[in-house]
């Protein structure tokens, strides 16, 4: 096997990109190329101290940037990406968390109008310990202090949209984008189906950690040193974004109300199963009903994200995207030497 092209991406300020769909290629690649970038946090590095409100360091709508987007060679609508997270390591020592008025699933909206004043807006700056890998929590209104483990992720990965349709970088939807799932992690995964020509892939938005549901709207969120393997399985279709890992296969779903995000995941789930393991759907239903593991991923973005995912180690002995996680966790073993 020849050694993988090695493209490494650090972007100046005005090199970013804020949508998915409608911004031009930074570079374009082959299927089985490795990336090694630097993603921004989703504040761009402009929140640093707890002085740095969001509402007067940052201009709305330049929130969240995105590395790429990257133009796939040979991919056409029909076929999908594979992308494979080698590794996701925070930049820097520090992140940073906020709450922001009319943001947040415990708070007044601008969808979920109440009569009572926006919640306050607060910064938490969180010390990260890339040795220990831990991230310290430090409570504004006590001395209260609680080492978490650090567990890094990305919240943003996609694809632009189909039917010329350009999406604010905030949102997730079948192009993947801004999901927010714990789930994209080191060792994962992502297939996102292409919808234009090239792909255009881009990626973002990296959390040192962050809980199931996202509830106040913002994890700990932090600059990424991450490296992927970009892989293209010709027509093969993905029609919402679905993670692999070495234990499970996961489906994705955005949407609102947040039951029809959970319907989306679970249904792409159903159909997985009935398209690559062998089942009829009825009895894939029935079986994920009973199997199914289902967390919750943001329950604050313009689209809401639900999760269904399912042990590899109770289902047939099939082949799924070609055996492509596999191939692909071994090219990571071979670079991480």
């Amino acid at each position: 096997m020849t050694d993988p092209r090695i493209l490494t991406v650090r972007p100046e300020p005005d090199q970013y990109a804020w949508t998915f769909g409608g911004a031009a290629p930074v570079a374009r690649i082959a299927p089985g190329t490795v990336l090694d970038l630097f993603t921004e946090d989703c504040f761009a590095g402009r929140v640093r101290s707890e002085k740095d409100l969001v509402s007067e360091v940052c201009e709305f709508p330049y929130l969240n940037p995105q590395t790429g987007p990257f133009h796939l060679e040979g991919a056409e609508p029909g076929d999908t990406v594979a992308v494979h997270f080698v590794s996701i390591e925070p930049a820097r020592d520090w992140a940073a968390s906020t709450t922001v008025p009319l943001f947040g699933a415990l708070t007044s909206t601008h969808t979920t109008a109440t009569l009572q004043p926006p919640l306050e807006e607060r910064v938490w700056i969180w010390q990260l310990d890339r040795t220990r890998r831990t991230a310290l929590f430090q409570a504004r209104d006590s001395d209260i202090q609680v080492e978490l483990p650090m567990d890094p992720m990305h919240g943003t990965v996609g694809v632009a949209p189909a039917s010329l349709e350009v999406r604010s970088a905030l949102v997730p939807d079948a192009h993947g984008g801004n999901m927010d799932t714990p789930e994209m992690r080191a060792g994962v995964t992502c297939y996102l189906g292409v919808n234009v020509e090239g792909a255009l892939l881009s990626l973002g938005d990296g959390h040192a950690r962050q809980g199931e549901g996202e509830t106040c709207g913002v994890a700990v969120e932090c600059a990424m040193n991450t490296v992927v393997i970009v892989d293209l399985l010709k027509d093969v279709a993905t029609p919402w974004p679905r993670l692999e890992s070495d234990t499970h296969i996961i489906s994705t779903g955005s949407a609102r109300p947040l039951e029809d995000a959970f319907r989306i995941s679970q249904l792409d789930l159903v159909q997985w199963l009935a398209r690559d393991y062998g089942f009829s759907e009825p009895d894939a239903y029935q079986f994920a009903t009973q199997a199914v593991e289902s967390p919750l991923a943001n329950v604050c973005d313009t689209n809401y994200t639900c999760v269904a995912k399912l042990r590899k180690g109770w289902l047939p002995a099939r082949e799924t995207y070609r055996g492509v996680h596999a191939r692909l966790r071994e090219t990571a073993r071979t670079l991480r030497g």
